[in-house]
C-alpha cells in the first residue's frame, strides 16, 4: 500500500508537467510576443463589450479603452512569420497557406479598431455599438480561419 501511495505521489507531478504547454524557446520568442500583444488588446476590448452588453455605459471609460485599443492594433502582427509556426502556437496551418486572406483579415481588424476609436469620441452608445460589433466580427472571422 505504501509503495502504491509513493508511486502516485511521484507520478502526479510528472503527469501534470507532461500536460503543460511547450515553452517558446525560439529567438525573440515570437509566439510568446504575439500572444502577449493579443492579451493586451483583449484587456481593452472585453471591458468595452461588457459595458455595451451589460452596462453601465461609461462614455469616458469607453473612449479611453478604445483609444488604448487603437494604439495596440498593430502590435501582434509583427510577430507572425513563416518561422513562427511551432508550439505553443494556436495558429492553424492555414495562416501560412493563405497569407493573402490572413493579410486581408489583419487589415480589416486595423481599420475596424481605428473606426471604433473615432466613433467612441461621439460618446453615443447607439453609434458605438454597431462599430464595436463590426470590430468583434473581424476577430471572430480571423479566429475561425486561423486559430485552433
Amino acid at each position: 500500500m505504501l509503495t502504491k501511495l509513493l508511486f502516485l505521489a511521484l507520478s502526479v507531478p510528472m503527469l501534470l508537467t507532461a500536460c503543460g504547454e511547450a515553452p517558446d524557446t525560439h529567438p525573440g520568442q515570437p509566439v510568446t510576443q504575439r500572444r502577449a500583444a493579443f492579451k493586451e488588446i483583449i484587456k481593452n476590448f472585453e471591458p468595452m463589450g461588457v459595458q455595451l452588453r451589460q452596462g453601465p455605459f461609461d462614455s469616458k471609460k469607453f473612449l479611453a479603452l478604445a483609444i488604448q485599443l487603437d494604439s495596440l492594433k498593430e502590435t501582434p502582427w509583427q510577430h507572425f512569420g513563416p518561422d513562427t509556426n511551432y508550439p505553443p502556437t494556436k495558429a492553424k496551418a492555414a495562416l501560412w497557406k493563405e497569407p493573402e486572406k490572413f493579410e486581408a483579415n489583419r487589415k480589416e481588424f486595423i481599420k475596424a479598431a481605428a473606426a471604433l476609436a473615432v466613433v467612441a469620441e461621439s460618446k453615443d452608445q447607439k453609434q458605438i455599438t454597431p462599430v464595436y460589433e463590426a470590430l468583434h466580427e473581424t476577430c471572430r472571422t480571423c479566429h475561425k480561419s486561423f486559430k485552433e
